[in-house]
């Protein structure tokens, strides 16, 4: 049988020289850890403060939003087009600004309604609006501007000879919901008292106006 010493002993001339170099970087890592460690004095003291920032926006103050009741609204007809309009222009019922990107929010007044307690509540219905008469089916709508809102009664049949109880002396509740804040909140809309509490706005807040 014949046996290769050359190549054992290259194998344990290798293995030799491994275990040298592990050495080596073990006691190499040793040294540079004591250096760093002696080369860190005691902390200094505390530097001076930074110059103050640029100076951020103001909060908004108070009230989120504005609520307006208007009471006295007469439809007039337009008989070109079959339908019912009014214009309601803002700087006729607030001072309050009014912003392209703001949302504005139409509530109809329905009566009043009898409470469990004995007492009685107004009854408010977003626009838009559904009737199912015996004539056919009418609609309030709505459509603003940051100046303006205009109601309309739409309807699929003759609408001369509709009612004045849905066109004369109307009420209705326009909502001002700033865009910060209609943007960030996930109000429910259908319900204006819901609204009016997520603005944080109460009844005896409500600005009341009448047209007549």
């Amino acid at each position: 049988m014949l046996f290769d010493l050359g190549s054992k002993t290259n194998e344990m001339n290798a293995n030799q020289k491994s275990k040298i170099m592990n050495k080596i970087n073990t006691i190499f890592g040793a040294l540079l850890v004591l250096i760093t460690v002696a080369c860190e004095g005691p902390a200094g003291p505390p530097g001076f403060d930074g110059a103050p920032g640029a100076p951020g926006q103001d909060g908004l103050d108070g009230i989120q939003g504005q609520v307006v009741e208007v009471d006295g609204v007469n439809f007039a007809y337009d008989t070109s087009g079959n339908i019912y309009n009014a214009l309601i222009t803002f700087s006729d019922i607030t001072d309050f600004e009014v912003f392209e990107s703001d949302a504005v929010l139409v509530y109809r007044f329905d009566g009043t309604i009898d409470l469990s307690d004995g007492s009685t509540a107004d009854a408010w219905s977003q626009i838009p609006q559904s009737f199912f008469l015996p004539e056919g089916t009418i609609q309030y709508v709505s459509a603003h501007t940051f100046v303006d809102v205009e109601l309309f009664i739409d309807g699929n049949f003759d609408l001369s000879i509709l009612d004045t109880s849905f066109t004369d002396n109307q009420s209705f509740r326009i909502v001002f919901v700033p865009s910060v804040f209609a943007n960030a909140s996930k109000m429910d809309t259908s319900n204006i008292s819901n609204v009016m509490g997520a603005l944080g706005i109460e009844e005896s807040d409500v600005i009341k106006l009448n047209l007549q």
